[in-house]
């Protein structure tokens, strides 16, 4: 619906779209000697600037008084915005858009156009440190809910101009602006494309959270493991860029989506990258951890049910004893713990964080303790429990330890009906599943299945950077190296030049 020509209509129109809000300011002027020019500047208070928007009435009035502008005609001929850019609307939905984005918008009488200024100032929270993914060594900045200020924080990481910026807004109501940035020359030009098609088919009323539009977006298989990463540090998400992958940016989040997605990328930590290279060492602590946390609780099932003889004579019979006045099966006594341990989990993170940790360091302590001394559980279970529990917080990625949260209680049914055939079935399935997701067309289990040789210096290993010459080749398929390798680039680690072909010899070999 387009506007009119006359200011008074206009005006009467916006205030019944907007439902006569308080919030909704309109100053309305005359501009120039008499008779003037009849305006109005329109804007939400607390999305517009004060200050930019005086400064844009004062330098218009300043205008037409110097110029002496006759007619509405005149008016938007002359028109000299130098307070920030401006374009001109012409209907309806484009004015109530930019209101709503905390511009200023311009009406004047007799002119069936509008004029937006951006005067966008409304207060946001300031640059902290990540919460969800703290490192020792590292940069301490992490992502705001203000998306411009996210988009900043990449572009401050790389300063290149192959980082290319697309945006667009979803959601019928909200119009959430939704920004893909990626490397041109690095990014896969079909997974960019397929990300283009899955936003524009996000069919939704508002978009609140990245979460959102990662489910809309995300490989239509029903999975427990995510398919999409995410992060609210900017140094995790310039290297995702830096390897050829795509970043989607929320407004309204401090977490940031990065496409595809491996499995291997949820147990690496930001911190393998910025400490010397310990090839290796603690990435496969997490994985160690990760096969507890899916498999601690099972693996105590299966033997004390079923498969006893495992056991050496002494601790069969220590865990005998415990059990003697047990009333429950090992896999009820199991359950209870895991139970009565999620309910901790989600208590302490719900209560207020003045009492949240304590809340749950003490009801540990005291229902474990008392929990023993009651004769419901052993203390082996108790202990199998916690060691579990430890294992699921080493994690990363805070979706990775939900998964293996899930399918612990499934291997631990399993292992109470059939022992460690059930487990070892169960375990086939899972790898069968996890070889056959795919995110945005890569295989989820990549570099493993399938096995890529080039991949492994980055993957249960790290290798030192100067190892590290090329980009994951199943993202990237274009600009592969990242640097040379150490024969060619062995200056500061060898005595003298003619050592650095020899060292390149001997790595080949």
């Amino acid at each position: 619906m387009r506007l009119n020509l006359v200011l008074q209509d206009n005006l009467n129109l916006l205030r019944e779209a907007f439902g006569n809000s308080d919030d909704l300011i309109f100053r309305e002027l005359t501009l120039g000697p008499p008779p003037g020019i009849r305006a109005a500047f329109i804007y939400i208070d607390g999305m517009a600037d004060r200050t930019s928007v005086y400064r844009l009435i004062e330098s218009l009035a300043s205008q037409a008084a110097h110029d002496q502008w006759r007619d509405s005609s005149e008016a938007v001929r002359l028109m000299r915005i130098t307070v920030g850019d401006y374009r001109s609307l012409t209907d309806w939905e484009t004015v109530h858009h930019a209101i709503l984005c905390g511009e200023t918008v311009i009406l004047i009488d007799q002119q069936a156009q509008a004029f937006s200024v951006d005067t966008v100032g409304f207060e946001h929270r300031n640059i902290t440190e990540p919460t969800s993914q703290t490192v020792v060594r590292g940069p301490q900045e992490g992502f705001t809910e203000a998306l411009q200020t996210n988009i900043t924080l990449i572009r401050r990481k790389i300063r290149d101009p192959n980082l290319w910026l697309e945006m667009n807004p979803v959601g019928r109501i909200t119009k959430t602006k939704v920004a893909i940035m990626y490397m041109n020359g690095l990014v896969n030009e079909t997974t960019l494309e397929e990300v283009r098609i899955r936003l524009q088919q996000i069919d939704i009323d508002g978009i609140l959270e990245s979460n959102y539009v990662e489910e809309f977006i995300q490989d239509k298989t029903y999975t427990v493991f995510p398919t999409i990463n995410n992060s609210e540090r900017p140094d995790v998400v310039a290297a995702s860029l830096l390897e050829g992958r795509i970043a989607i940016l929320v407004d309204g989040t401090p977490f940031v989506l990065m496409v595809p997605a491996l499995f291997t990328q949820f147990l690496q930590s930001a911190e393998d990258y910025y400490h010397r290279s310990d090839f290796g060492l603690l990435r496969l602590i997490r994985y160690v951890a990760f096969f507890i946390s899916l498999f601690g609780p099972s693996i105590y099932i299966a033997v004390t049910t079923f498969h006893q003889e495992m056991l050496p004579t002494d601790l069969l019979i220590s865990l005998a004893a415990q059990r003697e006045a047990i009333p429950f099966p090992a896999f009820i006594e199991a359950l209870i713990m895991e139970i009565t341990f999620e309910l901790l989990r989600e208590a302490s993170i719900r209560m207020p964080r003045a009492i949240g940790t304590a809340i749950s360091i003490v009801g540990a302590l005291v229902l474990g303790q008392a929990a023993v001394e009651a004769g419901l559980v052993s203390p082996a279970m108790v202990i199998v429990v916690s060691i579990t529990a430890i294992a699921g917080f080493i994690f990363p990625s805070f979706e990775i330890g939900i998964s293996a949260r899930i399918l612990r209680f499934g291997f631990m049914g399993l292992a109470a009906s059939f022992g460690f055939y059930g487990i070892f079935l169960g375990t086939i399935a899972l790898v069968l599943h996890l070889c056959h997701l795919q995110s945005f067309g890569v295989p989820y289990m990549t570099p493993f299945a399938p096995f890529r040789v080039s991949d492994q210096k980055d993957n249960v290993i790290r290798m030192p950077w100067w190892k590290m010459y090329t980009r994951p080749d199943i993202v990237v398929k274009q600009n592969t190296v990242r640097t040379r390798d150490s024969g060619q680039s062995g200056g500061g680690r060898s005595g003298t030049g003619s050592e650095a072909p020899a060292q390149k010899q001997k790595d080949e070999q």
